[in-house]
Parts: structure tokens; sequence; C-alpha cells
């Protein structure tokens, strides 16, 4: 079996040989990626229909005063992972990372940042470099938009 391995290694000092290689290595990195995904996102979605349900049936009215940030939070959780789990399968399909999907994932992470935040335990600093990312995000989600739609015309 280790003679296998080294012949498959030393066959793999041609270029061409070892693209076909590091190919074969990024597609199932993708796939197990995938997969890790999927199970972040079933666990994400049980944990917010559990924590959905105790505070349901909890007999506090403090539903929408105090944890209507923390559903929130969680509903978010797991737009991002359903936005990440989107990112590994256009790099499946196309073998690109696409700039687009990976600006809009982080612009919803931020945003969820931003709608969980306790304002009362943020600096200013901490509020500018928000805003900044956003602003930031923003002119680069305008600009890969721009320029997709002017290379599909």
């Amino acid at each position: 079996m280790l003679k296998k391995i080294f012949r498959r290694i030393s066959k793999l000092g041609s270029e061409e040989n070892f693209l076909h290689f590091t190919e074969n290595v990024e597609v199932i990195v993708s796939k197990v990626l995938s997969l890790a995904m999927i199970v972040v996102i079933i666990v994400s979605v049980c944990d917010l229909l559990i924590f959905l349900g105790k505070e349901l049936f909890n007999d506090d009215n403090t539903l929408l005063k105090d944890t209507l940030f923390i559903i929130f939070g969680l509903f978010l959780n797991v737009l991002i992972a359903l936005e990440i789990l989107e990112n590994i399968t256009a790099y499946l399909r196309k073998h690109v990372i696409q700039v687009e999907l990976v600006i809009v994932t982080s612009l919803i992470a931020v945003s969820r940042k931003i709608i969980i935040l306790d304002l009362e335990k943020k600096t200013a600093s901490d509020l500018i470099g928000l805003a900044a990312a956003i602003f930031a995000l923003s002119i680069s989600y305008l600009i890969v938009r721009y320029t997709n739609k002017r290379h599909d015309s």
C-alpha cells in the first residue's frame, strides 16, 4: 500500500498531474465542508426551535422585551450558515469563489452583529468600526454588482 502511495506521489511530478491532484483535493474538501455546514444548519435550526419553544411556554410575558434580539440573532445565524453553504456549493458548481456571495454573507453577519448589539456595553469606537465595515462592504457590493452587470451585458 505504501508503494502505491509513493508511486502516485512520484507521478505528481508533472504540472498537469499535480494540478489535477489539487483540484481533486479541493473538491473533496469542499464536499466535506458542505456536509459539515449542513450539520451546523440542522443544529442551529434545532437550537432555535428549542429556544423558541422554551420561551413560548415560559410563564413570563417578556418574550418581546428580553429575548427578541436573541431570537433574531439565532435566525440570522441560520441565514448566515445557509449563505456559507451556498458559497460552498457555488464553488463546487463553478470552481470559482463568487465574490458577490461572500460580500452578501459578510453584510448579513455584520447586520446580525448590529441587531443583537447591546449599546450599553459598546463604545463609540465599536460603533464607528461597525459603520465603517458596513460602508466598506456596501461599496464593495455595489462595485462587484456593477462589474458583473457590465460583463453580463
